[in-house]
């Protein structure tokens, strides 16, 4: 038998995943550093250019001159989904490619992150005023009733979904309303064959140590003034990537609906959440390798056996 044509691959793309503040930037940067090479973002926040402070994303001096594709990509007023990125950025791993052996792909979106690494499952098109009246009902009734309406409308989908999750949900519901089928009739898992090979990394924390890196960050992120780039955003309430933690809090406070003290609470307790999804996301995929963020000696030696193998 010859050689498989997994090992025929001689590009690598480095996926490095793991949860809110656990130190994918500062980590992939020094990779990128020292592979001389690139990162394309896989935070699905950070590519509308009106969002920086409450989506953690990284300053060009925090950049080190390191090119970062997909930060700043779009305006807050684009619609913009899993499956367009995943057709954008395989065209862009094409050319990064033909100049590099390796790339890095970086984020906590756990959805776009498969995109990349198994492939989208075909959507339909969904009409927007469809998504439009689901955020407002969510606004005005909460997450619950939608929910009720999920479970009728696809059980399958209902018992899978991360119920906390006001986008997951949302889309689900979409897509049933606007096709008269369940969602979960459109998810057919099926892994697809990409020209690169994959190498996936995890990065975690002792449970009390990420906790208190959240904390601190949300405290930067006030500190930098997170309540003004929510009150600018005020008019795109409504839009998919500000239906999430960092917004959502200051959005009710804006809204009158509880103090500032509970604001920042529920913030903090809700990126706490967030983390905790993220990571059962991601070690669901059994496929990625756990290191901690400083484990540098042992992620690089991991890289370089794949890259030399």
């Amino acid at each position: 038998m010859g050689p498989s044509t997994e090992n025929l691959k001689k590009n690598i793309l480095i996926v490095l995943v793991g949860p809110t503040a656990v130190g994918k930037t500062e980590l992939s940067i020094r990779l990128a550093q020292h592979l001389q090479t690139v990162i394309i973002s896989a935070d699905s926040r950070q590519f509308y250019r009106e969002m920086n402070i409450g989506t953690a994303k990284p300053t060009p001096a925090e950049m080190q001159g390191v090119t970062h594709y997909f930060i700043d990509s779009h305006a807050i007023t684009q619609e913009y989904n899993a499956g367009a990125y995943e057709q954008d950025v395989l065209a862009l791993l094409d050319t990064l490619f033909e100049e590099h052996r390796c790339v890095i792909l970086t984020g906590g979106s756990g959805l776009y992150v498969r995109a990349i690494t198994d492939g989208m499952d075909e959507m339909p098109e969904v009409p927007a005023h469809i998504r439009e009246e689901l955020n407002q009902q969510k606004q005005v009734h909460g997450l619950a009733p939608l929910l009720q309406q999920l479970q009728q409308l696809d059980p399958v989908y209902y018992n899978q979904v991360d119920r906390a999750n006001s986008q997951r949900v949302i889309r689900a519901l979409e897509v049933s309303l606007a096709t008269g089928q369940p969602y979960s009739a459109f998810r057919t898992k099926q892994p697809v064959d990409r020209p690169f090979k994959i190498l996936k990394i995890g990065l975690t924390r002792e449970r009390a140590e990420l906790y208190h890196r959240i904390d601190t960050r949300v405290d930067h992120m006030l500190a930098a003034g997170l309540l003004q780039e929510v009150e600018q955003l005020k008019p795109y309430q409504g839009h998919n990537a500000l239906q999430t933690v960092g917004y959502q809090e200051i959005f009710s406070y804006l809204n009158g609906e509880y103090d500032w003290e509970e604001a920042i609470r529920l913030l903090k307790r809700n990126s706490r959440r967030y983390a905790k999804r993220q990571l059962t996301w991601f070690t669901k995929n059994n496929d990625y390798t756990w290191f901690h963020p400083q484990a540098w000696d042992a992620i690089l030696a991991y890289i370089e056996q794949e890259l030399n193998g």
